[in-house]
């Protein structure tokens, strides 16, 4: 929503402090200077990606629309799966071996289902927990080995907002191309009188204002805006990190769900009572104790 309001802000703002001053929003509308610098823009997108990285692009585009990353509702269901998870590892190791060779079919995690759909979050999940299974490895190892996977992931996924980058560098010097052929044709209407030179000339002008608008009104923020949701969702898998370093370490359930509770950043952080109430409510320990009690 914000990403959209921004666009509008931005187009608002530049074409209406220019018809303000007079200017004729026909003169803007030349849709062959938006096909020479959208056309060059595209292709060379193209020739710099694989149809992979290009369908990563896509997606990661969509995600700007739909949202910033986790929100803190994310975040409390993955909290409930990791105790849950947990505190049935603690109970029996082996238990929990179906659950991880299959979640899809799971019922435990048929419970979450926004993270389920997270296929990444789930594959770096299972994943780790099926090596705490096959045999030991220290915390240490463990760790290692989960910063291996999340800088494998990141990397591969930074090349989107990379290429957007780019692409939007490239956009003011594709709009002086566009500029130059609009000059090359005015060239040829010397003769034909003031006003036809003048409005060619325009045209041509407007080339290298929609390669600039582009570049620093869209582009670049695109860009940084997909960075940002790659960062939120970065945090994600080390909230799943740090739990499981934990369990690696003997912790009980609830201190588990503690240490990722405490690395979830501030503004999506479910609080203390928040966490320990819907724990409690699926049979921790200290739901245990009050009925105990």
């Amino acid at each position: 929503m914000f990403a959209i309001l921004g666009i509008l802000t931005v187009l608002g703002c530049v074409v209406g402090g220019y018809t303000y001053e007079g200017g004729k929003i026909g003169v803007l509308l030349q849709p062959v200077e938006l096909v020479i610098i959208g056309g060059a823009a595209g292709g060379s997108l193209l020739i710099s990606c694989s149809p992979k990285l290009l369908k990563a692009i896509a997606m990661q585009v969509l995600g700007i629309v739909k949202g910033g990353g986790p929100s803190k509702t994310d975040y409390m269901e993955l909290l409930n799966l990791m105790f849950e998870i947990t505190k049935t590892a603690k109970a029996n190791p082996l238990s929990i071996e179906a659950h991880v060779d299959a979640p899809e079919s799971s019922e435990i995690f048929k419970k979450y289902p926004n993270i389920l759909k997270n296929h990444h979050a789930i594959g770096f999940m299972c994943d780790t927990l099926k090596v705490q299974l096959s045999g030991s490895i220290s915390p240490y190892d463990l760790e290692d080995l989960m910063d291996a996977d999340i800088a494998a992931a990141h990397e591969e996924e930074y090349k989107g907002p990379t290429m957007v980058a780019k692409i939007g560098d490239a956009m003011p010097g594709l709009g002086i191309v566009a500029a130059v052929l609009g000059v090359v044709i005015t060239m040829g209407k010397l003769t034909q009188g003031k006003e036809v030179i003048g409005e060619s000339v325009a045209a041509a002008l407007v080339g290298t204002f929609l390669g600039v608008l582009g570049s620093y009104g869209f582009l670049q923020p695109i860009s940084s805006k997909m960075e940002f949701n790659l960062q939120a969702e970065g945090k994600f898998l080390s909230v799943i990190k740090v739990c499981l370093l934990a369990y690696a370490k003997n912790c009980g359930p609830k201190v588990c769900v503690e240490f990722a509770r405490r690395s979830i950043p501030p503004e999506v952080r479910p609080s203390f009572a928040e966490v320990d109430s819907a724990t409690t409510a699926s049979g921790g320990a200290a739901g245990g104790a009050k009925k105990a009690a």
